[in-house]
């Protein structure tokens, strides 16, 4: 167990290490060397857990799946905002989820596929748009499989802007203007009047995930791992 424990930080160690260089360098400038020389690991150590600068690219992408958890709400609409305030939130604060963002948005990476990140996110909002329209949350008209690939499509369009103006620091004000521009063409006006979409819901939703963490609450937390 403790062997395979090591394992476990050692492969993190290198994710973060990973992360920390495509944030700061971009796909095609970083290298495997400044990699080994950030995560402080051997170059067997790295390689057994990933093959090439590829898969450590698709492991940093991949780490944003294991964020996309929020609290499970009775109203599935603020679920939906919960999950984008909250990325919104770590892309200011979370190395890893920059990296990814960086990593997806990188029109020069041109030996990456950086579609992953995009098609799971639209798993996610369409499998939560799914569950608010079983609960007569949205309009009539409403086809979640659209209204998904129109929110990730204008999300990464707002992360792109926001991060080349401010580097992400007016990231929330401007999900917030997205969501109260795009929701009550998809939301009931009755349910978006209980619709908490402040600047601030990305840190709350955080700090009770924190609070959350130490506890047996799986039951209550719903992660949106897209199946497939």
């Amino acid at each position: 167990m403790a062997k395979q424990d090591r394992a476990i930080r050692t492969r993190r160690t290198i994710l973060a290490a990973a992360a920390r260089v495509f944030e700061q360098r971009g796909y095609q400038a970083a290298t495997i060397s400044e990699i080994l020389t950030t995560a402080g690991v051997t170059k067997g150590a790295l390689y057994f857990h990933f093959e090439s600068k590829d898969d450590l690219a698709q492991g940093v992408l991949a780490e944003q799946d294991q964020r996309l958890v929020v609290p499970r709400r009775p109203c599935r609409t603020q679920e939906l905002v919960d999950v984008v305030m909250l990325h919104a939130h770590r892309l200011r604060t979370d190395p890893m989820v920059r990296a990814g963002v960086r990593l997806s948005l990188d029109q020069q990476a041109h030996d990456l596929d950086r579609s992953g990140p995009f098609l799971r996110w639209v798993r996610v909002m369409d499998q939560l748009l799914g569950d608010a329209r079983a609960q007569g949350e949205l309009l009539p008209h409403v086809v979640p499989a659209e209204t998904a690939e129109v929110l990730v499509g204008s999300f990464a369009g707002v992360q792109a802007m926001s991060q080349a103006i401010s580097d992400y620091q007016d990231l929330p004000d401007r999900v917030c203007v997205l969501l109260r521009h795009v929701l009550p063409t998809v939301v009931l006006s009755s349910v978006l009047a209980s619709i908490d979409l402040s600047r601030t819901r990305g840190a709350v939703v955080l700090a009770e995930l924190d609070a959350d963490a130490g506890a047996d609450s799986s039951p209550a937390l719903l992660e949106r791992q897209p199946v497939g």
